[in-house]
């Protein structure tokens, strides 16, 4: 294990920098949200966004100042017009009424990028990044310079990005961040360049900022923090423009647990998937159940041999304990599932460990026959333990079903009309009901919890959370099977059923009555407890 540096500090800019990805726009209130997530996951400094270039981010900085922050939120933005003075210029003085001590300012360090893009005079250039961070360290202001283009302009015009880098660390610049603008570098590219600075520039303070164009924006700043640099800038869950930042939920943890560098200490990094998944669900997005450490799959177990290695050692297969960053070892039961899956399961289900050996054949089997068929129990925990428990002769019918009919009615208006009517039997009692629904599957699960509602109350209780449907096999066109899992959700629980059909609404009834029947197993079980 390497240990270079004992403490860097997390630069986050998920609010500014993140918020330039597609299909995210945070609103004010998510901001302050994500910021207070943010300060308890005890990263030091918070980016908040660009007060100069919008009155929404001006408001921002003003409301935030009514939390109690730990972190240090730093306001953004440029150096100063081509033409004009630093004392007129908005944006600067939009970054002194923030009111906040550190700032962050970006300005260009690659001569043809500014010749061809900004069209801007070298020399002006300079000028430009000397006196903006002067202006600032003037009015009292810690300023990082956010040395954009970096890596361009070293690999084509070292001398000039030099006398950048110069100009900043001349006026005051307490942190030069240098920028892989474009994300196309490998970590080799990184780990020279810092070098070189460091021997042109000692005892200046270096930081990073990676974009993921290449793929090692992750990587790039781990062996930034190696080679030498102590403010590491990064987005939650990677967002960012084109392909992203670097994300700093696997930064941090390969910082704490890989490298032995301290960045927001073992007891934040606990926090570290639920923060992940809180941002991701406050800004609608799907999480990635295959992303480092946080992701629902990133401990999960499926082949057999696997399973029964970790079920005696788990770092045999796990990198990390899922624990350290919040997350938690999953047993994914499958065709490729042996016994050790099964027994796993089962004991994560709470099941009498006698009769495991007895029915964890028949339970195999009678998986890899179902997904033969079609079925998968990846992501339907709760139809896998309703195998077990009929296995077990602890699975019971709560009612029998006489016959269902969906209407599904497209009227002159263009408007969709489904109707379910259902007959059920229980304990000798009929029910015949109707409702509507937004759909034909979700006015079959109105109607089914309307029958069971007088004679199972709470049920009233459970909602349908989630609908997924996938073909099995497209090539059969609309002959093929369709596989349905369902989320089902109560008061206090969240569970996944799944039925596989040629009908949609055969498979979306078998998940249904497999949700159904969960929840009444599960009650009972906790009556009788």
């Amino acid at each position: 294990m390497s240990r270079t540096l004992r403490r860097v500090d997390i630069y986050d800019t998920t609010l500014r920098d993140g918020a330039q990805m597609e299909d995210i726009s945070f609103s004010q209130e998510e901001k302050l949200l994500v910021l207070e997530k943010l300060n308890h996951l005890g990263i030091q400094y918070v980016e908040g966004g660009w007060p100069g270039s919008n009155p929404k981010d001006m408001e921002f900085f003003k409301k935030a100042k009514r939390l109690h922050l730990q972190t240090q939120l730093v306001p953004f933005g440029s150096t100063r017009r081509r033409r004009g003075s630093v004392k007129k210029d908005p944006n600067l003085k939009a970054l002194l009424d923030v009111e906040e001590p550190v700032v962050s300012i970006v300005g260009n360090t690659w001569e043809s990028y500014g010749r061809k893009a900004l069209r801007v005079a070298s020399e002006t250039n300079l000028r430009m990044i000397e006196e903006t961070v002067s202006f600032l360290r003037q009015h009292g202001r810690e300023v990082f310079f956010d040395a954009e283009h970096f890596f361009e302009g070293w690999t084509e015009q070292p001398g000039y990005t030099l006398k950048s880098l110069k100009a900043a660390m001349n006026a005051g610049a307490s942190c030069l961040v240098l920028c892989d603008t474009n994300g196309g570098c490998l970590p080799h590219q990184i780990q020279e360049a810092i070098g070189w600075v460091r021997q042109k520039m000692p005892g200046i303070r270096l930081g990073i900022h990676c974009h993921n164009d290449s793929g090692c924006a992750v990587a790039n700043t781990l062996v930034a923090a190696q080679a030498g640099a102590t403010l590491l800038q990064g987005t939650i869950n990677g967002y960012g423009e084109r392909t992203g930042n670097a994300d700093l939920c696997a930064v941090m943890a390969g910082l704490e647990k890989k490298l032995g560098i301290h960045c927001i200490g073992e007891n934040h990094l606990k926090n570290l998937k639920e923060v992940s998944h809180y941002v991701d669900e406050l800004l609608n997005m799907v999480p990635n159940s295959k992303q480092p450490y946080v992701g629902v799959s990133a401990f999960a177990h499926k082949a057999g041999m696997h399973v029964s290695a970790v079920s005696r050692s788990s770092h045999l297969y796990e990198h990390v304990d899922p624990e350290s960053v919040g997350n938690q070892r999953r047993f994914v039961v499958s065709e490729l599932a042996g016994k050790s899956n099964l027994a796993m399961k089962a004991r994560e289900f709470g099941m009498d460990e006698s009769a495991l050996l007895r029915i964890t054949p028949h339970v195999l089997s009678s998986v890899k026959q179902l997904e033969y068929e079609g079925y998968q129990f990846e992501g339907a925990d709760a139809s896998l333990e309703l195998l077990f428990k009929k296995a077990l002769g602890q699975r019971k019918s709560f009612f029998e079903l006489k016959g269902f009919r969906v209407i599904v009615e497209k009227r002159e208006d263009d408007s969709i009309q489904s109707e379910a009517t259902i007959k059920v039997k229980v304990d000798g009692r009929e029910m015949h009901t109707a409702a509507d629904g937004d759909g034909p599957v979700n006015a079959l699960d109105n109607a089914l919890r309307k029958a069971l509602g007088a004679f199972y109350p709470s049920l009233s209780e459970m909602h349908l959370a989630d609908f997924k449907v996938r073909v099995i096999d497209a090539k059969l066109g609309t002959k093929a099977k369709v596989r349905v899992i369902i989320e089902s959700s109560d008061k206090t629980d969240t569970w996944n059923t799944v039925g596989v059909s040629q009908d949609i609404l055969e498979a979306s009834w078998q998940a249904l009555v497999d949700g159904v029947e969960y929840k009444l197993l599960r009650e009972e079980s906790d009556t009788h407890a």
